[in-house]
């Protein structure tokens, strides 16, 4: 079905570039300058492209953009360390990995990692305390950190009709476990596929499978290398970082873990695989346009606090901001070349996220004129609440209501060939690594992926992590419009009025759970 777009009132681009202070203007970024390639080697016989610019400017008329929108597209603040150079394109090269003498008598396994989601609506309730028990999603102050599971219940309870009617509307549940489980079937697929006997085990941080539960099976399986690949595309302390943390208290706990050599892939946004998979997604989707040439294209990732990325150094910000860049290059060599813009979205709480924001640079463009908008969930490799609900009905609704006429929404990767292949490919190309001492080692810091232990990638990427705001904020006082202070003023306030009556009554549910003794 070919959707029409209507006319754009486009104006000719500006040299003039966008500055950061421009916080309340949507940037709308030109197709960048051609470039011209050169061939490196990073150590291991790992190759990237590296794209030089050669500023050659483009007719103003075959590029869809508005006057005063030719930004930089980099982050200006420093990268960490493990990361290759920006707008650095990994190839694979796992058919230069000796697989027979790294995998000898050895059995691999690979731990695939991601967030969860209620699959009826009955476990809606306990998925969300699940999430709010976690301290990164509520942090209070050491002194009441014994409340976090009783307001967990509080809250979990009082969200749970309103997160049931979204559930509901995409299902009854979230089918992120289904589309996970299928992942991991057609990975073990391609690394056998590959010489590559590998056991592939899926583990969540807020539901069922989850990673305690993975380890479990891990362990009983015997497996003594194991590849960690978090399925987030590029790393944050909020995502990857959060079951991490995890994976380190399990390991810590455990003797056969702690001998178990094993490795972090944390983010894998660069690779080659990757990138032309979501080239191939999003040029079949301008297809259904009647116009494809005066389509936006409108990149909605997964937004995160803005003191992750400035106050702990969390490189989501700029990985996010170069994934986008390497699409479009890829995009560009099949001359593909559309206005293009980034926005964040999901953001909660009263503290400020990652901008501009999804809902508002809808609006934003809406007001421009365009007509015609193709969202891409960058950030998600799989369909669950955040694509089905928030930007298929939510945002979609509001386009509409903007004076966007056309629609359109690129699907998540899911079981994607070239997609699930490069995995694979990652995964070979990371096990010369497993055991290794990636800090210790400058020539690890160089290979394919910026390799490590789940203790040497905390210790780098999450230093800070404690000096942050949670996300959610339940201790915060004074005049603000966020519904989400407002719940947590209700929530603390209902905790202190439970407390009372538990410790004047010697009754209730914190002693029932143990949390305060009984008194008689």
């Amino acid at each position: 079905m070919m959707m029409n777009c209507g006319a754009m009132n486009a104006t000719t681009p500006s040299s003039t570039s966008w500055s950061a202070s421009q916080s309340s203007k949507i940037p709308m970024f030109l197709p960048r300058a051609i470039c011209s390639t050169q061939r490196m080697c990073c150590g291991f016989g790992v190759h990237v492209d590296a794209c030089v610019s050669t500023n050659v400017s483009r007719n103003a008329k075959d590029s869809m953009v508005w006057s005063g929108t030719s930004p930089s597209l980099y982050s200006k603040q420093p990268i960490n360390k493990f990361l290759l150079p920006l707008r650095a394109l990994v190839t694979s090269t796992s058919q230069d990995v000796p697989i027979a003498s790294l995998i000898g008598r050895e059995k691999v396994g690979v731990l695939l990692l991601n967030l969860g989601g209620p699959e009826t609506l009955e476990d809606v309730q306990p998925f969300l305390f699940n999430l709010f028990a976690d301290p990164d999603i509520i942090r209070l102050p050491r002194l009441f950190r014994f409340l976090q599971k009783p307001l967990a219940q509080f809250i979990s309870v009082t969200r749970a009709p309103k997160s049931k009617e979204g559930y509901a509307s995409i299902g009854g549940g979230s089918p992120l476990r289904h589309i996970t489980d299928a992942q991991a079937e057609e990975l073990r697929k391609s690394l056998w596929e590959k010489q590559v006997p590998a056991k592939v085990y899926v583990g969540m941080r807020y539901w069922h499978p989850f990673t305690e539960e993975a380890i479990e099976q891990i362990k009983r399986d015997g497996v003594t290398k194991l590849v960690v690949l978090p399925l987030y595309p590029q790393f944050s302390i909020s995502t990857s970082g959060s079951s991490l943390r995890l994976l380190e208290s399990i390991f810590r706990e455990d003797e056969y873990l702690v001998s178990m050599q094993h490795t972090v892939i944390p983010s894998w946004y660069q690779r080659e695989g990757y990138i032309k998979a979501m080239a191939n997604l999003i040029g079949k989707e301008l297809e259904t346009f009647d116009h494809p040439e005066q389509v936006v294209i409108f990149f909605s990732a997964h937004g995160v606090p803005l003191a992750y990325v400035e106050e702990a150094g969390d490189p989501y910000k700029a990985e996010m901001e170069e994934c986008i860049d390497l699409i479009m290059e890829e995009l560009e060599k099949r001359k593909i070349m559309n206005a293009y813009t980034l926005a964040y979205q999901s953001r909660v709480g009263p503290v400020e996220w990652l901008k501009p924001y999804t809902d508002e640079t809808i609006i934003e463009l809406g007001k421009r004129g365009v007509k015609c908008l193709l969202a891409v969930p960058i950030s998600f490799v799989s369909e669950h609440i955040e694509t089905l609900e928030e930007i298929d009905v939510e945002y979609k609704e509001l386009a509409l209501k903007s004076g966007i006429e056309k629609w359109g929404r690129v699907p998540a990767l899911g079981c994607e060939p070239t997609f699930i292949s490069d995995l694979a490919d990652a995964v070979i190309e990371s096990l010369p690594y497993v055991g290794a001492m990636a800090v210790s080692n400058i020539e690890a810091r160089q290979s394919l992926v910026p390799l490590g232990s789940v203790e040497e990638l905390l210790a780098v990427y999450d230093s800070k992590r404690r000096e942050l705001q949670s996300p959610v904020m339940v201790w915060e006082w004074g005049w603000t419009r966020s519904a989400e202070t407002w719940n947590g003023r209700a929530a603390m306030l209902a905790v202190l009025v439970l407390l009372v009556l538990e410790v004047t009554t010697g009754q209730g549910f914190l002693h029932q759970w143990g949390i305060l003794p009984f008194f008689h």
